[in-house]
């Protein structure tokens, strides 16, 4: 089944920088930047510096991403199951992407997607889509 629509594919692409919320023995959130839509179900971020992240991921693997614009007034949160990739074409797609920056992926979290709410303010803020 298709989770994310292009509407949703397309904002996701305008608007790079996604926060990534976990959680494990302390809840964390953080800013990411390298991050990509690889098909209608799955998004992928980049690891450059994740650690309180992935301690989460390896005990709870359930995973929150909010993306706002705050110009628009428009965004989505997003929730999933997260999956650790170290090696493989995804990671060197991330090494790719942190190289812009001088940066180097450690791995790739993917993030098989579950369901999307709209955060936008309005009659539809916390619509399931």
């Amino acid at each position: 089944m298709k989770v994310i629509n292009s509407e949703i594919k397309a904002f996701l692409e305008e608007n790079k920088m996604w926060v990534l919320a976990s959680a494990g023995s302390t809840p964390n959130a953080v800013p990411i930047y390298f991050t990509k839509v690889l098909n209608d179900n799955k998004l992928m971020l980049v690891d450059v510096f994740m650690k309180k992240t992935l301690e989460n991921i390896k005990s709870n693997p359930k995973v929150a991403i909010t993306v706002f614009n705050a110009e628009k007034l428009q965004g989505y949160q997003i929730k999933g199951i997260a999956t650790y990739i170290t090696e493989g074409s995804l990671v060197d797609e991330g090494n790719t992407m942190a190289s812009v920056l001088k940066l180097n992926a450690k791995g790739v979290v993917t993030v098989e997607v579950e369901k999307i709410f709209v955060t936008s303010p309005g009659p539809d803020i916390g619509k399931s889509l």
